[in-house]
C-alpha cells in the first residue's frame, strides 16, 4: 500500500480535499486566498481542474457567446480565460510547499495528465465525467501514481470496468460516491451506496458532496467515508458555475470540526458504563 494511502487507513479522521475547481476564476490571487484557506480549516489538500478547452469542449460549443466578468467572449476564449498553465501551477506549487500543503488536479484530458506527471502529486483525479474514458484511466494507472476516482453519473457496471482495469494495472485507487448534479438535492445523494462500497471494493471509499448543506459529509464519514471533497470558493455570488454549492470558508471550518469529531461520537459498539457515568452511577445507586 502507498504512503498516501496507508496514512489514510490509519487515520480516525477524514482525509479533507478542498475541490477549487476552476472557483479561482483565472485569478491567482484567489487562488493563493483558497490555498490559504484550505491550509487554514485543517484540510488536506487543495485540488484545481486541469484541462485541454481545445480538447474538452465539444466543437459546437466552441463558438457560442457567453456573457462573463469580461466581457462578452465565444466559450472557447472563457474556458482558455480561467485555465491556469505551467506558469501558474509552479506558482501554486511553491506556494504548496512552504506551508507545507499538498495540492493536485483532476485530469480532463491526455494533454492534462501529461502535465501533471512533471509535479509531485499525492493523487490524481478521475472526474465522474471521465471514469467511462478506460484509455484516459489506463495511462493514468501507468503513472504509478495514486487514483482516485468520482463516481457520480455510475451504474456498478460502469465502476467495475474502470475498477478491473485498475486492479489489472496493478493501481492503487480510491473510489468516491457522488452525485453529478450542482447543486445535488438531498433526496437523491444515496449515501447508503457507501457501505455497499465498502464491502463491494478492497480499497479507500469517499464521498464528493456537490450539495448545499454539511450534514451528507459527515453522515458519509459515519458510514464509512474516509475520503471527503468538497468544492470551495471565498464567495457564493462570485461568477461562475461552481461558486454556489461550495463551501465558504467559514463552513470549511465547521466541517472539519464535525468531521474530525464523528470516530469520537461512535465510540465502540460496545455497550459499557462510561467514566464519566460512574460517580452519578454511585451518586443514584449507591
Amino acid at each position: 500500500m502507498s504512503d498516501f494511502f496507508k496514512k489514510i487507513s490509519i487515520s480516525d479522521e477524514p482525509y479533507l480535499i478542498a475541490e477549487i475547481g476552476i472557483n479561482h476564476n483565472g485569478d491567482m490571487n484567489i487562488a493563493k486566498k483558497l490555498i490559504d484557506a484550505t491550509n487554514a480549516c485543517g484540510w488536506h489538500c487543495a485540488k484545481f481542474q486541469k484541462r485541454n478547452p481545445d480538447i474538452c469542449v465539444p466543437e459546437h460549443q466552441k463558438l457560442l457567446k457567453r456573457d462573463t466578468p469580461w466581457g462578452e467572449m465565444t466559450y472557447i476564449e472563457y474556458k482558455y480565460k480561467v485555465e491556469f498553465e505551467k506558469p501558474e501551477y509552479d506558482i501554486i506549487d511553491d506556494y504548496c510547499k512552504v506551508k507545507p500543503l499538498s495540492w493536485t488536479v483532476s485530469v480532463w484530458d491526455h494533454d492534462s495528465l501529461n502535465f501533471i506527471k512533471n509535479y509531485s502529486v499525492p493523487f490524481i483525479k478521475i472526474p465522474s465525467a471521465l471514469i467511462t474514458n478506460l484509455e484516459l484511466i489506463s495511462s493514468a494507472a501507468d503513472t504509478k501514481i495514486p487514483i482516485i476516482i468520482s463516481t457520480g453519473m455510475s451504474t456498478w457496471k460502469i465502476i467495475d470496468n474502470a475498477v478491473n482495469l485498475l486492479e489489472n494495472k496493478g493501481c492503487e485507487y480510491a473510489i468516491l460516491h457522488c452525485n453529478s448534479t450542482y447543486p445535488a438535492p438531498i433526496n437523491e445523494l444515496n449515501l447508503n451506496v457507501i457501505p455497499t462500497m465498502k464491502e463491494k471494493y478492497n480499497c479507500p471509499i469517499g464521498y464528493s458532496g456537490h450539495e448545499f448543506d454539511l450534514e451528507p459529509s459527515v453522515l458519509a464519514v459515519a458510514m464509512g467515508a474516509e475520503i471527503i471533497e468538497r468544492h470551495v470558493t471565498l464567495n457564493h455570488n462570485m461568477w461562475g458555475t461552481d461558486h454556489g454549492s461550495s463551501l465558504e470558508v467559514h463552513a470549511m471550518d465547521l466541517l472539519q470540526k464535525r468531521l474530525n469529531d464523528v470516530h469520537k461520537v461512535l465510540g465502540k459498539s460496545e455497550k459499557i458504563i462510561t467514566e464519566s457515568e460512574k460517580p452519578i452511577m454511585k451518586k443514584l445507586r449507591g
